[in-house]
Order: C-alpha cells, then structure tokens, then sequence
C-alpha cells in the first residue's frame, strides 16, 4: 500500500469520498449465494450481476448517494440529518471474504433500511465516519477540513433557522390579533 501523507505507520489512510464502487469480491460472494440456490442458479445470479455492475456510491458533504439498477434504476440520496441508526452485518461468508453490508435507517417508517451499502472492506471506518456525520460532528481532522470554520458555518444556519422560526411567530401572532380585532 502506497504511504499516504501523515501516517506514521505507512498505511493508506480511508477516506469515504473516494469510495464508488463495491470491492470486486462482492461479485465473488454473489456468485456463492447463487450456487446455493442451486438449479435457479441463472435467475439469482442474473439480477445480482446486473446490481454489482451499476452499483455506484457518492459521499459528500451533506449526504450520500446510491444507485443501480438496469431496467429498473433505483438512486437514494440521504442527507446526514436524516439518518437515525446503522446496522453493520457479516454473515459468515461475508466475515470469510472480508466484507460487510452497512444497512441505514431513517425515520420513514419502514422496517427496511433507506439504504445499504454491500461489499465493504472497510465498513467499521465507513460506519464511523456515518456516525460522525450523522451526529454532527464537523472537524473532521482525518479529510484534512478546518474544524473551526465549519462549526461555525454550522452555528450561523442554526442562528438564520432561528431568526426565520422568529419572524414566522411574530407573523402568526398578528394574524391572529387581527382576526381577534374582526
């Protein structure tokens, strides 16, 4: 592994944003689940070869984004915000392999996870970067952003938000004097 700048020990640093496609060897895994559908080995292998070869992740600053999908595209973007839980899961062929599934949960409502992101060398750090995220925690010293600005990027939305939460009070509580006044 090529030495990235600021790490002592000489292993490659992870960052998420450069992460947009599954580890080859989530094919590998597909492959194995399929054989054990045994004669319907085509119809599960099929769908599942289709997914791994669209399967693109994006993750920014405000959230992250996945999509796949041939004939039918599926694409989720999820803000940090709205994310409430991550559930990392290994089986015990995906433990084998190396790999992980990372299944996230927003409050929609549903049992099903908004998202997950399969074939995953390095969820535990993927997860907690999300964690990270979703909890707002801004100086990221590992991406190499100024914490100070960010947090205080952070506190003047949060200070605009107030102002307008404000002005709409004051505006309903002069619509109601005024229908008080008729």
């Amino acid at each position: 592994m090529d030495p990235t700048p600021g790490n002592r020990d000489g292993t490659r640093r992870f960052d998420p944003r450069n992460l947009e496609r599954p580890d080859p060897s989530l094919l590998k895994y597909y492959g194995l689940v399929s054989l054990m559908s045994g004669p319907m080995f085509p119809f599960v292998f099929i769908p599942l070869y289709c997914k791994f070869v669209t399967l693109r992740y994006r993750i920014e600053d405000e959230g992250i984004a996945m999509s796949y999908g041939v004939l039918f595209r599926r694409e989720v973007y999820l803000t940090y915000q709205r994310i409430q839980d991550i559930h990392l899961t290994r089986n015990f062929v995906q433990r084998w392999m190396g790999l992980a599934t990372l299944a996230i949960q927003t409050a929609s409502g549903s049992a099903m996870p908004e998202m997950s992101i399969e074939g995953i060398q390095e969820a535990d750090q993927l997860r907690d970067f999300l964690y990270a995220k979703m909890r707002g925690v801004r100086g990221d010293s590992a991406l190499g952003e100024d914490a100070a600005s960010r947090v205080g990027v952070q506190v003047d939305a949060e200070q605009r938000a107030l102002q307008l939460l404000a002005e709409i009070r004051d505006a309903l509580r002069q619509c109601a004097a005024a229908k008080e006044q008729n």
